[in-house]
Order: C-alpha cells, then structure tokens, then sequence
C-alpha cells in the first residue's frame, strides 16, 4: 500500500502500483533483459548508461544462470563504472547515502550507521563494505537473491522506519532525475539532520526558490526568507551547515576530504570552529540554511 496520495506531485507516482522486478525460472532472453535494465538503473541511481559501459562479462554470467541477481548486484557496485559515477569524486558519507539508497532502497536511519560504514571502508576496504550491504539479512529478507533493489521507503512495511520516508525525499529528486544531476552535487545530503538525530520536511522533486521546501544548489543563492515564508532572518537565531575536514572525532576516518557536517545557530559558529582548529581539522564550507 502507498505510504501517500501525494505520489503524482512528489514524482513517486511510478513506483505507486509498480511491482519489483524479480529473475524468474525460465525467463526468456527478453526477461532478463529487463532484470538488467533494471538493476542498472538501480544501481546507477538512474545515471545514462553508454554502450561500452555496460559489464558485458557479468551480463553473460546472467544470462547464463551462473550467477544470480544479487552477485550481479554486487558486480556492478564493485564496478569502476560504479566508482567512477559516485566514489571517486564524491564526500564518503555522499557515498554511504547512496550505497543505502542504491543497495537497500532506503535512507540512512541514524548517524550510527553511516559511521559504522566509515569505519568498515576504513579497516577492511571498497569490496567489503559493499558486500555488508548485500550480505545483510535486510537485503536477503527484502530481495533474496533474486529480485531488484528497488526504493522500499515509499511504501509502508514492517521495519521501515517512519523517518526513512521523509529523508529518501532529500536522496530522490524524481523519476526523471539521476544521482549525478542533483543539485547538491556531491556533498552528504543528510549530514546534518542525521547529526541532530532529527526528520527532514518532505521536500517535492521541483519547486521555486519559495518556503522551506526549497533546495538550494550546491553553489549559486541562498534564499533569505525564514522557514515559513515570511520575513527574513537576522544573524541571530539564523542557522548555518558547516562542514569541516580532517576532524579525528570518535568513527570518523581521516581518509577523506570532508567526514563531518553540522547544523548550528550563528551564536556557536565562533566557538565551533575553534574547536575544530583545536582537533586538527579546518573549516570546509560554511552555508546559510
């Protein structure tokens, strides 16, 4: 059953009364055609595919019965295909939400999952922080080995957090949308509230640069209007997204560019970065919200 009777106007309208794409026994040429279609998509987080980019040593494998729908899942997501499109030139907590959203259909739930994946990549490396995705009883219990991943969050279910609803709205910005068009670009989405342990606002795919349902770019203006439309803030109670690098704090790896992002009012922006300095980290961006 459809989690909202708003699916038409926030672009889940396909995946209302769709049914998951599964490799059946016996399926013709066509069929399995449509399970790789279909996991490309998935995968690729809807991000245009060419011709040699495709894995064509896995698809025989596929095609062929040697492998099933899950080890061909995981084929692509080991991939250079797949590192190049969302690894190699994006923030690694950028990556965590979207090895959720592309492996296990939904957002991250809490800060404690991104940072246990933070630690994994960092002890153990790429390959086996991405079987822990596939290799988990979640995916098992929702996908087997045999059906697509495909976004469980806009449905309701058992085991699906509520707060997981409202935060896929700040990973999936449409049907027609890919992963790499976002206008955040490649920086974590979901940083900050994941920090506060708080729920976003259910954001549509489109909209004006109006209310608090506006996203803003990664670069370019910032609107000035309060949360409810109205007026504008000053600097005080105005609230800022710092995101700083090189912070050893407690699960963050030093590996990366940027592995900590927070929200805060202007009245703790002097202190907070002093103690940034204080850990050897620096100040990476600085951003009205």
């Amino acid at each position: 059953m459809a989690i909202t009777t708003a699916a038409s106007r926030l672009g889940t309208e396909a995946f209302a009364n769709s049914s998951p794409v599964e490799l059946r026994n016996r399926a013709t040429k066509e069929e399995i055609s449509i399970v790789i279609s279909a996991v490309y998509r998935q995968i690729l987080g809807n991000d245009y595919l060419m011709k040699s980019e495709r894995l064509i040593s896995a698809e025989s494998l596929l095609r062929d019965g040697k492998i099933t729908v899950r080890d061909f899942v995981g084929q692509v997501a080991k991939s250079e295909l797949y590192k190049n499109k969302f690894f190699y030139n994006s923030f690694q907590t950028r990556v965590i939400e979207l090895n959720y959203k592309h492996l296990l259909g939904r957002a991250p739930y809490d800060e404690s999952e991104v940072v246990f994946h933070l630690d994994l990549y960092q002890e153990k490396g790429y390959d086996a922080d991405i079987d822990s995705y596939i290799d988990s009883s979640e995916y098992e219990e929702n996908f087997g080995e045999n059906i697509v991943p495909y976004y469980r969050g806009f449905k309701t279910q058992t085991g699906q957090k509520t707060v997981g609803f409202s935060r896929m709205f700040q990973l999936y910005r449409g049907y027609a949308n890919s992963d790499r068009a976002q206008l955040r670009g490649t920086t974590s989405h979901l940083a900050g509230e994941l920090g506060r342990n708080s729920a976003s606002t259910v954001v549509a795919p489109s909209g004006t640069g109006e209310g608090f349902t506006y996203v803003a770019p990664q670069r370019g203006v910032t609107p000035n209007s309060a949360f409810g439309g109205g007026g504008t803030f000053g600097k005080a109670g105005r609230l800022f997204r710092v995101e700083a690098s090189k912070v050893f704090g407690a699960g963050y790896p030093s590996t990366r560019r940027v592995n900590q992002a927070v929200v805060i009012p202007y009245e703790q922006l002097s202190s907070y970065m002093q103690r940034v300095q204080k850990q050897g980290g620096k100040i990476a961006s600085i951003t009205p919200l």
